[in-house]
């Protein structure tokens, strides 16, 4: 194109013209912009998810920027009024989450499917009851994943022993192997570095409603317990005769991605519906997808009713991959199509 603007005065748009003609003459400088305007409605599963405990809002937010597909996870100690936690509370959050189900597609449109496991963040009693039920949860059509699961370091308020964990954990994967379901792994992620301390008494932060001071000392005291606990859970899936392909590692991050992508066959799922907490965000991703291909990469929000989360965050990120420099067909493998093939949504 070449014309000339009725402004007062020349502006950027000129300029920007003049330029575009001195790249359109010279082919090593040609740089014609083609935005994929498909991106504006490319649709995008989240495999992990607590939307079941968000407002009607927030789920609305889901469906408003694309979201065609969720798994709402239902495993979680942060919504049991007790601790220790009874087996018996763990299995209400289940039925609770199958209760609700149906409506939440109803009203919002996109399919909404579970996952339902034993969080082992804080120590359970007679987690052999949740076990002996677990397969007939299993056979259920919504479910579609055993988790959120894996050994964690530290518990909240009681310690849950790392060998009784790890035995937890490694039943479950056995479950999900005879029902040929995907595992998602809750895998503890190194924090970011915060630019100074709250306030004594404030908790973590005050965007995630946990009472820190009943943190029990840690099982695991190692060099890297955040990194040993993720290399506990792949052990565990392979003594279950689970693929690892069947492994989802949720909360990946700077300390696990290397291991996982480099010394086991697992997907990474990178939350970044609370970036402020956890350091991980679009560009973690994109270098991810640069390093090691996007085959075995996806995105969730992990947005919970007890974190500062953002419904927005994958239709976001779609657009800062593509400013960061991913190929929108990488785009769409990472936030529609592994998600789909792995977890059997949106088909």
């Amino acid at each position: 194109m070449n014309q000339r603007y009725p402004t007062a005065r020349p502006t950027d748009a000129d300029r920007l013209e003049e330029l575009d003609r001195d790249r359109l003459s010279d082919p090593d400088r040609r740089s014609d912009l083609d935005l994929p305007t498909e991106l504006l409605n490319l649709p995008w599963i989240d495999p992990h998810n607590h939307a079941h405990t968000l407002s009607w809002g927030d789920r609305e937010r889901y469906a408003l920027s694309g979201c065609r597909s969720m798994m709402m996870v239902s495993s979680g100690y942060h919504w049991t009024p007790y601790k220790p936690v009874e087996a018996s509370d763990v299995r209400f959050l289940w039925d609770d989450a199958i209760n609700r189900r149906t409506a939440i597609e109803r009203n919002h449109f996109f399919e909404a499917k579970l996952g339902l496991g034993i969080h082992t963040g804080v120590r359970i009693e007679d987690p052999d009851d949740l076990l002996a039920v677990m397969d007939d949860y299993c056979a259920l059509e919504e479910v579609v994943a055993v988790g959120e699961t894996g050994v964690t370091p530290g518990q909240h308020v009681e310690r849950w022993d790392v060998d009784e964990q790890q035995a937890v954990v490694g039943a479950q994967m056995e479950i999900a192997a005879d029902h040929d379901l995907p595992v998602l792994l809750h895998t503890p992620n190194t924090s970011g570095e915060s630019k100074r301390d709250y306030r004594d008494g404030l908790g973590v932060t005050p965007g995630y409603e946990k009472n820190a001071g009943l943190g029990a000392e840690p099982v695991l005291d190692g060099e890297n317990p955040a990194l040993e606990a993720v290399e506990r859970d792949v052990e565990a899936a392979r003594n279950a005769g689970l693929d690892e392909e069947r492994v989802v590692a949720s909360h990946a991050d700077a300390n696990n991605t290397a291991y996982l992508m480099t010394e086991t066959d697992c997907y990474l799922s990178f939350t970044i519906g609370h970036s402020w907490l956890i350091g991980v965000d679009a560009a973690d991703v994109a270098n991810a997808i640069d390093e090691y291909g996007p085959e075995r990469i996806m995105i969730d929000t992990d947005c919970a009713n007890v974190l500062r989360t953002d419904p927005y965050a994958v239709k976001r990120a779609i657009f800062e991959l593509y400013r960061y420099g991913i190929d929108v067909d990488d785009i769409r493998t990472v936030v529609y199509e592994n998600p789909r093939d792995v977890f059997g949504l949106a088909e």
